[in-house]
């Protein structure tokens, strides 16, 4: 504690927004992978486990449209102390007996969990912009990079997390645990963040919540597609069909999809090298066309390469790899768009907007990905995926162009 005390309050801050994030993000990537394997294996098939996530992503594309609002009026320490709470509520709703748990119970308590996520992600997406000088580009995309990459890498550890506690306590004494120890750090976090941190110099009006800027409505757009194809395929069909067709127990898929989104969320931390931050390069719309259109031909290759017997766990693994690093590239970058883009007086309105997009395109793929799956294959949620990243560099090809930035 002393140590944090004689860091600059902006770097105070960041830490204290980024400990929040991964202490959300650990119980979220674990809970999500309860449910899925919990209810796989009581019997549900894999669109009625998509349906469980119907509320959770529902009630995530509200509360992006209307959380960046009230981070705007209220404070963005308040809108990510509240989603600290409410998920700690959402889990406790799941320590109920097994028989209880009924699919309404169960779909109100992820609605709970969706809308503590993305109030958590918006308020954290959005102060990082609020804490970096407006000259410094390059260190805004650092950060941006540095937060978006450790949460996806430790949402991976959650996946993980999730399969064990599975395993080493059942459901109801896994769900228990994350609430107690997430608990404790919501009731450090009310004490700790600053109190005025986002909040508006003028009260917004609630029409203010759709944005009128152009590049973020291009920009929302494309992530929508994005991250559909991303879930179309990830969320129900992937870990279902390595439980049912390659025959992993649970500890094998969670660590395998653990061991991927940690991949995953490296790549998206290292973005800015791989980018060229080095030589003055930021992001701009060239490079959100081109990353998108080299994504596009990744989950069509595998679609091919599943038809080849016995080939098929070498070609599904190796074709994550890839898909999974690429991918990577295309949301750091959009994540630095976005709070590029977003103006600095009322951030969590734009910030909002643009990720109710994204979880707009989260639900769509969800529901896709149970229900694609179920008629017709893992192949086709691949194809479907392939179509839709299309549509995102389609999209992306109007973001506007601008030369490189030094900070």
């Amino acid at each position: 504690m002393h140590a944090l005390s004689r860091l600059a309050p902006e770097v105070r801050q960041y830490l204290l927004v980024t400990g929040n994030y991964w202490a959300f993000t650990l119980t979220d990537g674990a809970l999500r992978m309860l449910v899925v394997l919990h209810f796989h294996a009581l019997g549900y098939s894999p669109l009625q486990i998509a349906l469980l996530f119907l509320f959770y992503e529902i009630f995530g594309v509200i509360t992006n449209l209307l959380g960046g609002w009230l981070g705007a009026r209220l404070g963005l320490n308040r809108t990510m102390n509240l989603g600290l709470g409410l998920q700690v509520l959402a889990l406790l709703m799941l320590t109920l007996p097994a028989a209880w748990l009924t699919v309404p119970w169960v779909m109100g308590a992820q609605a709970l969990s969706g809308i503590a996520k993305d109030l958590n992600k918006m308020s954290a997406k959005s102060s990082i912009k609020l804490l970096v000088p407006a000259s410094q580009q390059g260190t805004l995309y650092q950060w941006v990079a540095i937060l978006t990459g450790s949460k996806n890498a430790l949402k991976g550890v959650g996946f993980f997390l999730g399969g064990a506690l599975l395993a080493l306590l059942g459901f109801s004494g896994a769900v228990l645990a994350m609430a107690g120890v997430l608990a404790l750090i919501w009731l450090a976090s009310l004490s700790l963040l600053r109190k005025d941190l986002g909040k508006a110099t003028a009260k917004p009006k609630f029409r203010d919540i759709l944005s009128k800027s152009r590049a973020i409505n291009i920009l929302s757009a494309a992530r929508l597609f994005l991250f559909s194809a991303r879930d179309v395929w990830f969320v129900v069909a992937l870990p279902v069909y390595l439980s049912s067709v390659f025959g992993w127990d649970f500890w094998m898929v969670g660590a395998f999809l653990a061991s991927w989104v940690i991949g995953y969320g490296i790549v998206q931390a290292l973005a800015p090298a791989v980018t060229g931050k080095r030589r003055g390069q930021l992001p701009d719309g060239r490079a959100a066309l081109f990353w998108a259109l080299l994504l596009a031909g990744i989950p069509a290759a595998i679609a091919l390469g599943l038809d080849r017997a016995g080939a098929a766990q070498l070609v599904l693994i190796g074709g994550l790899l890839a898909f999974g690093a690429v991918f990577a590239i295309n949301s750091s970058l959009h994540s630095y768009l976005i709070v590029s883009y977003a103006k600095e007086d009322g951030v969590s309105l734009d910030v909002g907007f643009y990720y109710m997009s994204n979880a707009l395109g989260r639900l769509l793929g969800t529901l896709l990905s149970g229900w694609v799956f179920q008629h017709y294959g893992l192949a086709t949620c691949l194809w479907v995926s392939s179509a839709f990243v299309l549509l995102a560099a389609l999209i992306s090809s109007a973001l506007p162009r601008h030369p490189p930035v030094h900070s």
